[in-house]
Formats: structure tokens, C-alpha cells, sequence
């Protein structure tokens, strides 16, 4: 017997929704903050900030971004004055790439709308279901990454 519709499975429309309704809250809330980044690029520099001085490769593994998207958002972000490239001093084929002073600056205020965003999303929710949840949202993303690979 074929399915309805209010028995198929909608986590993928659901997340999509989700990303989209919260990407313009969090797009406004920078803005507010005077910062002029957007959310794909502030992936970007939340790599950044967990380690820089890496090599294109390392981040867009980190964020699991396509290099040739990766590397036009640096270019963008590098002529905003967030980023700079260099030369590996060990390997002068690799270009690594740095954090700058003005990022330094808006990291802070980055991590403060962050929080202010992870605090909405969970609001209502205990400890326990958040918890859950994120363990949840780990496994599909795991399904997903395998999945991919084994496409490659």
C-alpha cells in the first residue's frame, strides 16, 4: 500500500526550512551587530578560529565546502580584510591560509549572535532533549558524509 503524505518522513524539507528561516534571522542579527559577513562565510572563519595558517585542502574538509566554492569565498573574504594567504614556508606549493587583526575584532561579536542563535533554537527544550538531538543530527550527517564518499 503506498504511502500519504502524513506518512512520509519530512526531516530533509524540515532542515531545509529550518536553515532557511534561521539563516535570514541570523543574516539580520549580524547586520544589527554591524557585521557584514554572511552565515556561509562565517563557517568559514569558525574554522578559522578553532586553528589558521591551514592549507585550502584542511578547511574545505573542515567545512565541507567544494574547493572551487571555498576558494571564491576567500578571495571575497580576503579583499573584505578578514583573511590573507601565504606561502607554506615548507612546502611552497601549498598556499596556507591566516587570520587578520579585523577578524580578530569581529569574532567576538560573531560568537555573541552565535549564542544568541543557538539560545533561540533551543528554546524550550531541556538539557536532555538537546543532547539527543544533537547526537541525532551527528548520525544523519555521518549517513550523509558516507553516503557521499562512497560516490566519489
Amino acid at each position: 500500500m503506498a504511502k500519504t503524505m502524513k506518512q512520509q518522513r519530512q526531516a530533509g524539507f524540515l532542515m531545509a526550512k529550518i536553515r532557511q528561516v534561521g539563516e535570514r534571522i541570523f543574516v539580520r542579527k549580524l547586520k544589527e551587530c554591524g557585521i557584514e559577513i554572511n552565515p556561509a562565510q562565517g563557517r568559514i572563519m569558525f574554522a578559522l578560529w578553532q586553528g589558521d595558517g591551514v592549507s585550502i585542502n584542511t578547511l574545505a574538509k573542515k567545512t565541507q565546502l567544494w574547493k572551487s566554492t571555498l576558494t571564491s569565498m576567500l578571495d571575497r573574504l580576503e579583499e573584505m580584510g578578514y583573511v590573507r594567504r601565504r606561502r607554506s614556508r615548507k612546502d611552497r606549493r601549498k598556499i596556507l591560509i591566516y587570520r587578520t587583526e579585523k577578524d580578530r575584532v569581529m569574532e567576538k561579536r560573531y560568537v555573541q549572535v552565535s549564542q544568541e542563535m543557538t539560545v533561540l533554537y533551543y528554546e524550550g527544550f531541556s538539557a536532555g532533549e538537546i543532547s539527543r538531538f544533537e547526537q541525532d543530527l551527528k548520525r544523519i550527517l555521518n549517513n550523509l558524509t558516507t553516503f557521499e564518499t562512497r560516490l566519489k
